[in-house]
């Protein structure tokens, strides 16, 4: 999740994001090495970019200008570290809702609702498991990886989120990665003070069920509305519609591992009727169990290559254990031969 000025301008289809996100980035560079020019060229950006709060560069550019930061600064945690200096005020509008919600959960559900008017091409969501409250996060586009720093910088700075809007102590139950475990954990350890889990479908916030409903603070409704409003306004503008297949493409990035994936659960989240999904996947060439076995390659094919165990994928991908996760990869390599 990255730091966005409240601009109007509309967001293009391709993924993208405001070149000015880099300037955290660029700062930490400029203080510990003379190649930022090299780096942002390298990248096909320049440094004037940055100062054009309407300049957008792809989201694929941000992402691997970020992971190379790292290596530059050698600072593996860089965007954990920048996580920890997060301000409400850095996402505009969102971040003053969030501020303002009366409960945790209400905060994480107006993060999760409006993400994309600060980024496109991303997925977020909310939902319930074992009484306790999931917020979810994950970048649409499999092939950009690595992007452990955009990762992790966006868990940290909503788990900041919460600490100044809600409570300064506060602790997640635990805390889910979708790269795998680094060798040092200690910064994250740090920062988050709760179990951490890797290798992951997705990045998640888990959050005590009594956390996310206490009630903090009264919200001012007229103040609230208004905001609303503007917000929604802004996603009206930031993007072009999804098409029904993307818009499923992301309940499944977020539930994955964690919640049935079924045409009728599908469909309530959509608010349509099952036959109108399957009509409306039709339309556009695809199906739940293409677009559930597309994502569940794209990950399958990252975790692979980094050798992790096949139980262990076979659990995040959601099969019941590994032998029905190798007969889905033997039907796999059929299709494509």
């Amino acid at each position: 999740m990255a730091v966005a000025p409240q601009m109007n301008r509309p967001m293009p289809v391709i993924a993208s994001i405001r070149a000015s996100v880099l300037a955290p980035l660029v700062e930490q560079i400029d203080r510990r090495s003379g190649k930022t020019d090299l780096l942002l060229a390298s990248h096909g950006i320049l440094r004037s970019q940055l100062d054009d709060p309407y300049a957008m560069i792809p989201m694929a550019r941000y992402v691997a200008i970020f992971e190379e930061a790292a290596l530059i600064t050698g600072e593996p945690s860089l965007g954990a570290r920048l996580g920890t200096l997060f301000k409400p005020s850095d996402i505009g509008p969102i971040g003053v809702l969030f501020s303002i919600s009366g409960t945790i959960r209400a905060g994480f559900e107006r993060l999760a609702k409006y993400v994309n008017t600060v980024q496109s091409a991303t997925s977020s969501g909310v939902f319930e498991e074992d009484g306790n409250l999931v917020w979810s996060y994950r970048l649409e586009d499999a092939r950009m990886w690595p992007r452990r720093q955009d990762s992790e910088f966006s868990v940290v700075a909503s788990c900041q989120l919460v600490r100044s809007c809600f409570a300064k102590s506060w602790k997640p139950l635990e805390v889910h990665f979708e790269h795998l475990a680094p060798r040092d954990r200690s910064v994250l350890e740090r920062i988050f003070r709760c179990p951490l889990k890797f290798g992951e479908s997705a990045n998640r916030i888990i959050v005590d069920g009594r956390d996310a409903a206490r009630l903090y603070r009264q919200e001012d409704p007229a103040l609230s509305a208004v905001l609303e409003r503007h917000v929604a306004e802004l996603v009206g503008k930031a993007i072009t519609p999804d098409s029904i297949s993307e818009r499923v493409r992301a309940l499944i990035g977020i539930y994955l591992g964690h919640k049935p994936i079924t045409l009728p659960s599908v469909a309530a989240e959509l608010r349509i009727s099952v036959r109108t999904l399957q009509r409306r996947l039709a339309e556009e060439g695809t199906s739940l169990r293409h677009l559930v076995r597309e994502t569940r390659e794209a990950i399958a094919a990252t975790q692979l290559e980094a050798h992790v165990q096949k139980a262990r994928i076979a659990e995040v991908l959601g099969y019941a254990d590994s032998t029905v996760f190798w007969r889905a990869q033997k039907g796999w390599s059929r299709r494509q031969g």
